[in-house]
This record gives structure tokens, sequence and C-alpha cells, in this order.
């Protein structure tokens, strides 16, 4: 499989155009952005997500399209994607819906959070893949890398974790003084060995609305005032 991303310009999103060769796959689990299809009519077929992927996705279908075939799936304004080639030894594991496409040779498995990590995130099962092959995730913002240590820590916005070695040790916390932990989301707290995933798109329209929008007494109220970021909107 051959992939290239092109950039659209003027930040309208971009485009990633796939080549599959004779027999290769690829399941698409966003089939709607496919926009552009070269091949026979049975290189494309969709099919009813497993119950777990339905779930996880809040879709019905994914596309599994083989080769040889070209096609082009548009990626709309303020997504980015990240492409990650796995390998035997990969332990990453991944948040499901931020997978737009996995190529054949991969098998998924679900690894299962403990409840209070359940209780204050909304989420239950994080996805590990396994095999040789490759994966996009959709992300907003652009996906950047940390190498994880042994015994210090380092602190994740829980939002903007995007993929973590199975061997981390991994605690829901804040950070800082008091003032810091009333004003921040909850963070992973890890150690460990490997690389950490996370993407930078959630935080911008935060900002934006603080630069654009708010005049100064609200956005320090917000900021001196306990919980004054729920309170005054």
């Amino acid at each position: 499989m051959n992939l290239e991303i092109r950039e659209s310009g003027g930040g309208n999103g971009q485009a990633v155009d796939f080549s599959l060769g004779e027999g290769e796959t690829t399941h698409i689990l966003h089939p709607e952005q496919i926009i552009v299809y070269r091949g026979p009519s049975e290189g494309r077929s969709d099919r009813l997500m497993d119950v777990k992927g339905i779930y996880r996705k809040k879709k019905l279908l994914q596309a599994d399209m083989t080769g040889p075939c070209q096609f082009t799936a548009a990626l709309p304004p303020g997504f980015t994607i990240k492409i990650v080639d796995l390998h035997e030894n990969s332990d990453l594991l991944y948040d499901f819906r931020n997978i737009f496409f996995y190529s054949s040779g991969i098998e998924m498995t679900s690894r299962i959070l403990r409840i209070k990590n359940m209780l204050i995130t909304k989420d239950a099962v994080k996805m590990k893949f396994s095999g040789n092959g490759t994966i996009g995730l959709l992300t907003e913002g652009a996906v950047y890398e940390t190498e994880l240590h042994p015994t210090e820590p380092l602190f994740v916005d829980a939002g903007s974790l995007v993929a973590y070695p199975e061997n981390a040790k991994l605690d829901l916390t804040v950070y800082g003084n008091t003032l810091s932990s009333q004003h921040m989301n909850y963070h992973w707290k890890m150690t460990g060995n490997g690389t950490v995933l996370f993407h930078a798109g959630q935080k911008g329209n935060r900002l934006q609305q603080d630069m654009d929008q708010d005049g100064i007494v609200k956005r320090i109220l917000r900021e001196v005032i306990p919980f004054g970021g729920i309170i005054i909107k």
C-alpha cells in the first residue's frame, strides 16, 4: 500500500491518496470520507462493524477496500492524519475513536480500563493492534511523540492522549498548586518505557474564546474563583 497526504492550503483540510496493489486490503472506518475511487466495482465492500466498533465509533459501517485500486479520502478542516507503521513488537494501546484506517495483516484486541478511570474519562476500552501493517490516526491537531521515563512521571491531558505503551503505569490526577488543580482537566500521570502519542488540537477552542470574546475582568474571575470555569460562562 502506498499513501500520499495532500494539503489543500488555507487550512481547509487534507486529503489522503491510497494506492493498493493486487490482493492488498485496507479497512476504512469512515467510508463516507472516500470521495474518489478508481478500480473494479467489487474492489469496495461495505459491511457492518461488529458491536464493539459500533459502540466506540458511534457508526455502523466500514469499507473494506481491496486492490488493485486507487482512492482518495478527504479529511475535514481542523483534522490531521498520523501514519503509524506497526511491527510485531508494538505494544501501544489506542483510543478506537482515533482510528481512521488499518491495513490487512493487523489484528485488534481490547484492553479494559480500571473502574475508577472509566468513571472519570467515560472510556472503558483501549485497543491494541498486533501484526505488521499500517494504521492511520485521525485527530484534531497534529500528533506528537514523547518518551516515557521509568521513574520520572509525565503528565498528559487525558483528552489529548492518543496512544501509550501497554506496560506504562497510569494514574488519573491533577498537578500544581490548588489554583492549578481547580482549573485543569484530569491528566494521566505516566511512567514506564516507550513512546506516548498525543495531539495538540483540543485546547485551541478555549484559547480562541479567551482571545476573541471575554473581557479581562471575566477572565480573571474565571481563573481566580474556585471552579469559575464552570460557573462563569
